[in-house]
């Protein structure tokens, strides 16, 4: 399988586990079961998407914002994906600021631990 493959798979797997681990610790935080595959797809496509605008806004905006760059794609990502689909309840402020904490350390270690375990040739340098 290709370098770009296993990496988009690693990152939609990040995804899912920090998804995941929202749903379980936050009351109200809810992924309908047969929608997360969805919800994952959308949520990575609206991250993909907004993460070179927020970064080319804050580079020149809010330079300070760089190094939480990530939290606010998250959030960003929590937000849109709730509202354009129907299997992510994200349950009121509280819980989308909590969630993108949770999502972002999940998605973290497993950025960390994917890649030393389970796709093991994204860790040998680029040819």
């Amino acid at each position: 399988m290709s370098r770009r493959l296993l990496s988009i798979a690693a990152l939609l797997a990040g995804n899912a586990i920090g998804l995941l681990l929202a749903a379980l610790l936050l009351d109200g935080f809810s992924i309908a079961p047969l929608s997360l595959i969805v919800v994952v797809i959308v949520f990575s496509l609206i991250q993909a998407l907004a993460e070179p605008l927020i970064r080319r806004l804050s580079a020149r905006n809010l330079p300070a914002l760089q190094g939480g760059i990530s939290l606010v794609v998250i959030f960003v990502g929590l937000l849109v994906t709730e509202l354009v689909t129907s299997g992510l309840v994200v349950g009121g402020i509280s819980n989308l600021l909590a969630a993108t904490l949770l999502v972002w350390l999940g998605a973290l270690i497993a950025g960390i631990l994917l890649p030393v375990y389970v796709f093991k040739s994204l860790r040998e340098p680029k040819a």
